[in-house]
């Protein structure tokens, strides 16, 4: 029995390293986006939204909000959650000697270590982790995603806007979205650097 030639290529003729295919501008374009979207994380209010969101249908009564007292204490928990968003922007962290990770506030002379009885940056590295004018553009940038989160919320919405107009529940469906698509693009465009409590820790 006649064997037939076996017309597959062989191995060592085919190439070893495929030619990778070329990008074009748009691909390129869009990679940077996606990658520079990865700083989001680092921004967004993620822990404080989370009590917000296992506090908020308690406090306003799954949004009824029927008495004045649930109103006022909703209006607190929105400060108290924008306040943390505020104030955790300016936070930070490092690694010391073993390895462990130690949280600061960041200040004009560089970072205070909340347990600085015990730890000690020396001034050339403390200085790196001053504090900068877009750490207070992050700020208020977080607390204006907060909010969007928030409006997005039904149970806020059906507290302070129970009947709304055509008009109110216009605004309350594009406004979140703008503030978020804005504070996005800012974000990516200028990224910030630290990675205070209750964000991702550096690797260094």
């Amino acid at each position: 029995m006649d064997i037939g030639v076996d017309t597959q290529p062989l191995l060592e003729n085919a190439p070893t390293q495929p030619q990778k295919p070329s990008k074009t501008a748009t691909i390129k374009t869009m990679r940077r986006a996606l990658k520079g979207s990865a700083y989001l994380a680092n921004l967004l209010p993620t822990g404080t939204v989370l009590i917000f969101q296992m506090l908020a249908p308690a406090f306003t009564h799954q949004g009824e909000c029927h008495t004045v007292t649930s109103k006022f204490m909703t209006i607190g928990l929105l400060t108290c959650c924008s306040i943390s968003c505020f104030l955790l922007s300016f936070t930070d962290s490092f690694r010391d000697e073993r390895g462990k990770v130690r949280y600061g506030v960041a200040s004009l002379n560089g970072l205070w270590v909340m347990d600085g009885e015990s730890i000690k940056l020396p001034v050339e590295e403390a200085y790196k982790y001053r504090l900068r004018f877009i750490d207070f553009f992050h700020a208020f940038s977080s607390i204006l995603v907060f909010v969007a989160v928030a409006l997005f919320d039904k149970n806020i919405v059906g507290c302070f806007f129970p009947n709304p107009s055509e008009e109110v529940k216009d605004i309350l469906a594009s406004l979140p979205m703008g503030i978020g698509f804005v504070c996005s693009l800012l974000f990516v465009a200028f990224p910030t650097q630290r990675h205070g409590i209750g964000f991702p820790l550096s690797r260094e």
